[in-house]
């Protein structure tokens, strides 16, 4: 009987606790109440304010108004669009003119000095010294030089090459002094074709596939700039862009007299000739393909032939 008397108190007592939270938990939700209520009329217009502009910020379109449905009508909307772009500008670049103290800067600039400066200009090297600064820049990066008395030696390196490294397949650019080197007569009796950029004219599109196919590729460079030993290979319907890119192996043949030594002035003739006399591509080859990725790691032979060797004639 003791313990059943226990028990009651222990669990009247449980009602009382239970009760007492739901009491307290009741009481702060009405003061809650209470209080919102009590709020200002003033906030509770500014919310419902707020929230209405918020709504129609999201939906109104650009401009403030709704793109009009006829055509004259959206011509209009636009261009007063675009004179709201530019008076946002100007505020813009007045206000940075404004924090830097000066006036803004609304005609260009004159430019005392146009181009490269005279002493630049009229910097030559003796004929020797481009051909060993050529040899000196193009060796430092990687590319190979061989200087040879005619056309028929060049020929004749380029035979002893392919069949050094098994060359099977030869592109070359469909130029005179190309035809010269006598590849044909040389390499196609032991197997190894030569083939003519779009002999056939057939095209780019036909000849791509050739291009990449090549273990050579055989041009004739139309300059060379010593100070920073360059080749310069300009593209044309009958000699493609591709003969010097695609191959595994290439090889540059160059005139000695059209080794300079600045590459200002392999770029002045193309300046002078004008934009419609420009050449889809005008390469500048200054060695072997190198890329590297973030870590430096350095691969040739990625992003164009591995191996680049110019045959300086004369």
């Amino acid at each position: 009987m003791g313990e059943d008397m226990k028990r009651q108190q222990a669990s009247a007592a449980g009602g009382e606790g239970v009760g007492a939270g739901r009491a307290v938990d009741s009481a702060a939700q009405s003061t809650a109440s209470t209080r919102e209520s009590a709020a200002p009329p003033e906030a509770a217009t500014q919310a419902a304010a707020s929230a209405g502009q918020s709504e129609s910020a999201q939906a109104e379109p650009p401009g403030g108004t709704a793109p009009p449905e006829s055509a004259a009508s959206r011509r209009e909307w636009l261009s007063e669009l675009e004179e709201q772009s530019k008076r946002r500008q100007q505020a813009f670049m007045d206000g940075i003119a404004a924090k830097l103290g000066r006036p803004r800067q609304l005609e260009r600039p004159v430019q005392p000095r146009r181009g490269a400066p005279a002493f630049w200009r009229e910097f030559q090297w003796s004929p020797e010294e481009r051909a060993a600064k050529l040899r000196e820049h193009f060796e430092a990066a990687g590319g190979k030089l061989a200087e040879l008395p005619d056309l028929e030696a060049a020929g004749r390196f380029i035979a002893e090459q392919a069949r050094e490294m098994k060359a099977r397949r030869i592109l070359r650019q469909d130029e005179a002094e190309l035809a010269r080197l006598g590849l044909e007569p040389a390499l196609e009796p032991e197997g190894c074709e030569v083939r003519v950029w779009n002999e056939d004219g057939a095209g780019r599109e036909s000849w791509l596939p050739r291009a990449a196919e090549a273990d050579f590729g055989v041009v004739l460079a139309d300059g060379a700039a010593a100070y920073t030993g360059s080749v310069c290979v300009r593209s044309a319907p009958h000699k493609g862009r591709s003969v010097s890119l695609l191959p595994t192996a290439l090889f540059v043949v160059l005139p000695r007299e059209r080794l300079a030594t600045r590459l200002g002035e392999l770029l002045l003739p193309l300046d002078e000739a004008g934009r419609e006399a420009m050449p889809a591509g005008v390469h500048f080859i200054s060695g072997p393909s190198r890329s590297a990725d973030i870590e430096n790691d350095l691969t040739i032979g990625v992003h164009g032939p591995g191996i680049v060797t110019i045959l300086l004639i004369g």
